[in-house]
């Protein structure tokens, strides 16, 4: 098939980067624009990497020599694109509302890495395995904006994908959760590029990351709502506990979490069961970013580990490890996803095939 044509806004920063990445081989979609800051505008776009290339391997020959384009110029990417993907890097959401919005009223898709829509009732946030019937929303959402083609989706926060995918694959085989506790160690890539600076965090623990926690216990709700009059009504009866550290890890993300089931709960073996049948709708339609098998439990008493289990299945995989009986809920264990893949460039990438297959891009 011929590939579709996109975008990157915010192509210069790391998660554009790593779009960029990710995208060189892809089957479906070519990375035939990129835009970024006015002061980046009219570059090539290897001139226009101020701290150079900083994600891995090298620099696509392709994209390295496109010019940047103002991200500001809506109509000029809409004659070239047909969507794009949203990797904006700015202290103002109100301001990434505005041009997330600007592009979809000029008809292409926003597949959006941003948290500034992440809350606004129309739109979906989106991860594959849990809550793919959401983009049934799309209609509604065009129709309220006065949009024919665009639309918004996002994706979550980066921390909740290594942990939700096991705890949605309990309560779809009907394990009520009631509480959780969350406790995560995110690693410095997380935190953009230059970041944390060395001397913050070397040898150190940072117990602090300004909103993760508020993200943490509140945007699993909304994903694991519903749709009702045309927004999105946050689901009921769970209560998440977070703390979020920042430790000296380059990628990956890792989540210790103590969880309380309702009147029913499952044995070990139950849920160990649950999680290696566990497939979505990504697996069912075979998309290229879709790992083959979307949990992965390790039987080792150490694992998950950053350096060992981050990249499992294109890093795409959550892998999970240490589920034990707890003394004061009902189970514990450990879950490890890619930050910068899996919870970052490569969820909006499976978030654009998703829609694709839905026939919302075409």
């Amino acid at each position: 098939m011929k590939k579709i044509p996109v975008g990157i806004l915010g192509a210069t920063g790391m998660v554009g980067q790593k779009y960029i990445e990710l995208l060189q081989n892809h089957p479906w979609f070519e990375v035939v624009y990129v835009a970024a800051s006015p002061q980046s505008a009219g570059k090539k776009y290897k001139d226009a990497l101020k701290s150079g290339w900083v994600v891995g391997g090298e620099l696509p020959e392709a994209v390295a020599n496109l010019t940047v384009q103002d991200v500001a110029d809506v109509q000029k990417a809409a004659g070239v694109c047909k969507f794009v993907f949203s990797a904006f890097e700015m202290p103002e959401k109100d301001m990434i509302r505005k041009f997330e919005e600007s592009y979809a009223a000029a008809g292409m898709p926003v597949i959006s890495n941003a948290s500034a829509h992440r809350w606004t009732e129309n739109v979906p946030m989106l991860i594959g395995e849990i809550n793919p019937h959401h983009l049934d929303i799309i209609p509604a959402q065009q129709k309220a904006n006065g949009w024919k083609k665009g639309f918004i989706v996002v994706k979550p926060n980066c921390s909740l994908q290594s942990y939700l995918t096991p705890i949605h694959a309990l309560m779809e085989a009907g394990y009520e959760v009631q509480k959780l506790i969350i406790t995560t160690l995110q690693a410095v890539s997380g935190a953009g590029y230059p970041g944390v600076a060395s001397w913050d965090i070397v040898d150190n623990v940072v117990p602090f990351i300004g909103g993760e926690e508020e993200k943490t216990e509140q945007e699993p709700l909304k994903i694991l709502g519903e749709a009702k009059g045309g927004k999105f009504v946050p689901h009921k009866g769970l209560a998440i506990s977070a703390h979020c550290n920042r430790v000296p890890v380059s990628d990956g993300h890792l989540a210790c979490v103590n969880i309380l089931f309702g009147k029913k709960k499952p044995s070990r073996e139950k849920i160990l069961d649950i999680w290696k049948k566990f497939r979505g709708e990504p697996q069912k339609l075979d998309l290229p970013f879709a790992p083959k098998q979307p949990i992965i439990y390790r039987e080792e008493p150490n694992r998950p580990q950053p350096k060992k289990d981050r990249d499992a299945d294109k890093g795409m995989a959550v892998t999970v490890g240490r589920l034990r009986e707890d003394n004061i809920f009902d189970f514990k264990f450990a879950a490890l996803s890619h930050n910068t893949i899996r919870g970052a460039a490569g969820g909006g990438i499976l978030n654009a095939e998703l829609a694709f297959k839905k026939g919302l891009v075409s």
